[in-house]
């Protein structure tokens, strides 16, 4: 009898464990702590396989090393101050990822010290918190605590949740409750409920927020929180007409917020970023973390399979939107020399290797990279490359959809892979409040160099003398400016006037695209909102012949307007100008080219009205390479020569040069150009090869129908190139007929290019 009761109650025993046990599970803790970043299965493994796998090894060593030498000046939590690049802000940018690593140094070598930094410092933070009132400094639509603006009290906690994470179980309960009611409560409400202009729109900002009350929430198994995370709030009481720190409205269009509308929004089926690589590198971060969490803590959502793997799919976006050194294009507010090293990019290609499918591609960038994010996917990546598995990433040709359904224009890159030459072509939507006003623009490049450059944004990032870090007032009365890019400009206008609602109600359309022949590749798309009752179409091909010594890029800018006005086309070169087949002036005393819409910051250096029909050229030197732009131009067209730097009392502005071509009384036209890379110049030997141009001439060619342009280049051997283009509908399955100088031309499709002597 005893012994029947005594199974019975063992069998009773054991029920009660296991729905213990499954209502745990069902509450998120299917594996304790951690479970965000880290796991307690991937703790292990990594301990396991440290001194075996160099470079997990190397990025420990120096993490510990750089943790070490942090914790031994003591804890500084100095009461919020300063705007971006002083003390305060820095110190506090600094704290979250010594505290962040700390953690992860607790899991990895289980070392005592590193849980009695993080927690101390937390316990300082937990003090000071719930006194504070809004950072003293006015300037952000949303005001943080912490920081100058909510963004970065986001980061902050972004980072901070992986530490709280990692020590979770070394605290007791105790220490964990004062923690969560003076700090981490207060802070995720702070930053949702309490600025939901901040935390409810459709922007980076948004991202950072959501993914910071998500990954606590995460952490503290807080399910209102995250849900708050993913779906933002219900009831946000945002002012529609609130503007951010750059002009975008703050109201998102829709009701639709949270994590899943930052992904299901602003990034393309492709995985394109509608605000730009600069600003979707900055943004990847809290993608990707926290979907790796998600994925660790919550796979049943398949946050990866999301939109069809769009996470995924925008790591390879980034890595391809760069140049041969890694760095990203400058596409709206962008800065120059920001690449696929920063530490946003190795976390993303981490991730996407552990969780999308271990692609030997990215192998090759982690080499490059040489650091690894100190996790279960920098342990993949580290096993990875031990293993010589890495093969190279190959950046080809791509054209990468804008708009949440693809439908919102492009960005379009033509790649020649024996020369390094590579054209970036913009044919987007606005891109949020980052955007430029740019329509149909481009950037050129020869590897590294740039060949035609696109400015960036005027900004010295968290350098405190110049705007506390932020944004430059050049940035909106230069740099979002039409006439500081590479793109058409009618009547000394910005496109869409320069105004970002009426911007973010147009997109341009893709017209062409098409790089199945690797010696002629094609880009070709249309605006025609830019300007009321003006249509404008650019084609530009990246053509490889014999007969150059590199490929050559043709530019074809068409615009078609009811009425007569002054059209710009700029080039913005780098270099020396080498020699022009023109007479031009040069006055004595400089001018402004303008006194607005950007023209206010350029110096005219030089002018040329032309006297006849020609085709004129100049060249120039650049990185001991020339360059040459040849231009079909009309009698009393001009050329101008011009400088940044106009109005700028501050030095803000780079005094960079550039070649602006005017029509100045037209209605129909079209600016017909070819880029030429040839030759070189050795600085030691002072020989330069090759410093001719190889065009003779540049003309268009008559064509009756309105729907189609014709043009044809003349080398100086007597070779003749004829481009014909249809301009009417992209439909490629219509077969054309048409007469030029008495030859008559048969095709089917959008183009006809025809090679003769």
């Amino acid at each position: 009898m005893f012994i029947k009761v005594r199974l019975t109650f063992i069998n009773v025993l054991k029920q009660v464990l296991i729905v213990s046990i499954l209502t745990l599970c069902s509450n998120g803790f299917t594996q304790g702590h951690p479970n965000l970043i880290l796991t307690k299965k991937g703790v292990d493994n990594i301990r396991k396989q440290l001194g075996s796998i160099p470079i997990f090894d190397k990025t420990l060593a120096e993490t510990k090393k750089e943790v070490d030498l942090e914790i031994a000046t003591g804890i500084h939590v100095p009461i919020p101050k300063d705007m971006a690049g002083g003390y305060t802000h820095d110190r506090h940018k600094k704290n979250w990822l010594v505290l962040q690593k700390s953690g992860v140094l607790y899991q990895l070598l289980k070392e005592e010290k590193y849980a009695d930094y993080v927690h101390d410092v937390l316990k300082t933070y937990a003090e000071m918190y719930p006194k504070l009132p809004l950072h003293p400094q006015t300037r952000s639509y949303a005001r943080g605590k912490i920081f100058w603006q909510c963004l970065n009290d986001a980061n902050w906690l972004v980072y901070v949740s992986q530490a709280y994470d990692c020590i979770y179980e070394y605290l007791s309960k105790k220490e964990r409750d004062y923690l969560e009611q003076n700090l981490f409560i207060p802070y995720a409400n702070f930053l949702s409920e309490e600025s939901p202009q901040f935390f409810n729109r459709i922007h980076n900002h948004s991202t950072w927020g959501n993914v910071a009350v998500g990954m606590i929430g995460l952490v503290m198994n807080n399910e209102e929180l995250i849900n708050r995370a993913l779906y933002g709030l219900k009831n946000d009481n945002i002012n529609p007409n609130l503007k951010d720190n750059d002009g975008g409205f703050i109201k998102p269009q829709g009701q639709k917020t949270g994590f899943y509308a930052n992904l299901d929004e602003p990034f393309s089926p492709d995985g394109y970023y509608t605000e730009g690589p600069y600003y979707q590198r900055y943004a990847m971060y809290p993608f990707m973390v926290f979907a790796e969490a998600l994925q660790n803590a919550k796979p049943e959502l398949k946050i990866f399979e999301y939109k069809e793997g769009v996470l995924l799919k925008a790591v390879y976006v980034l890595l391809n939107l760069t140049d041969s050194n890694g760095e990203f294009f400058p596409i709206n507010d962008s800065q120059k020399g920001m690449s696929y090293y920063s530490g946003e990019l190795i976390s993303a290609v981490n991730i996407a290797y552990h969780f999308g499918g271990n692609d030997t591609s990215l192998l090759s960038i982690a080499k490059q990279q040489n650091k690894v994010q100190l996790d279960d996917t920098g342990l993949a990546i580290a096993l990875g490359l031990q293993q010589g598995k890495a093969t190279p990433f190959i950046k080809k040709s791509i054209e990468l959809s804008d708009g949440s359904d693809g439908s919102k224009g492009a960005i379009g890159i033509l790649r020649s892979k024996d020369s390094g030459l590579s054209l970036v072509m913009k044919y987007t939507a606005q891109g949020l409040s980052h955007g430029h006003y740019d329509k149909l623009s481009f950037s050129y490049y020869k590897n590294h160099n740039e060949i035609l450059q696109d400015y960036g944004l005027a900004r010295f990032v968290n350098i405190e003398q110049k705007n506390g870090g932020g944004y430059l007032k050049e940035n909106k009365t230069w740099a979002k400016q039409s006439i500081a890019h590479n793109t058409i400009i009618q009547d000394e206008n910005s496109h869409f006037g320069g105004d970002f609602k009426t911007g973010s109600d147009h997109h341009s359309e893709k017209y062409l695209f098409n790089t199945s022949n690797p010696t002629f590749q094609i880009v070709s798309a249309k605006e025609d909102n830019a300007y009321p009752n003006t249509r404008l179409h650019r084609t530009m091909i990246m053509l490889k012949d014999e007969g150059f010594e590199n490929p050559v890029l043709i530019d074809v800018m068409q615009f078609n307007s009811d009425t007569i006005h002054q059209f710009d086309l700029p080039f913005y070169y780098q270099g020396q100008i080498i020699d022009t087949n023109f007479e031009y002036n040069s006055p004595n005393n400089l001018s402004t080219l303008g006194n607005k819409n950007g023209y206010q910051h350029l110096w005219l250096e030089g002018k040329s009205v032309l006297q006849n029909d020609k085709t004129v050229q100049t060249t120039w030197l650049s990185s001991n390479t020339f360059y040459t732009l040849s231009t079909r131009s009309k009698a009393n067209d001009e050329f101008l020569f011009a400088r940044i730097g106009a109005n700028d009392p501050n030095f803000n502005l780079r005094r960079d040069p550039t070649f602006i071509l005017r029509k100045p009384k037209v209605k129909n036209e079209a600016f017909i150009s070819v880029i030429e890379t040839h030759g070189s110049y050795d600085a030691v030997t002072e020989i330069a090869k090759n410093t001719q141009s190889n065009i003779k001439e540049i003309k268009r060619l008559p064509t009756k129908d309105t729907n189609y342009i014709a043009w044809s280049i003349t080398t100086k051997k007597n070779k003749i190139h004829t481009f014909i283009l249809y301009t009417s509908s992209a439909d490629n399955k219509i077969k054309h007929v048409i007469n030029l100088y008495g030859k008559t031309y048969k095709w089917s499709g959008l183009y006809s290019y025809i090679k003769e002597n």
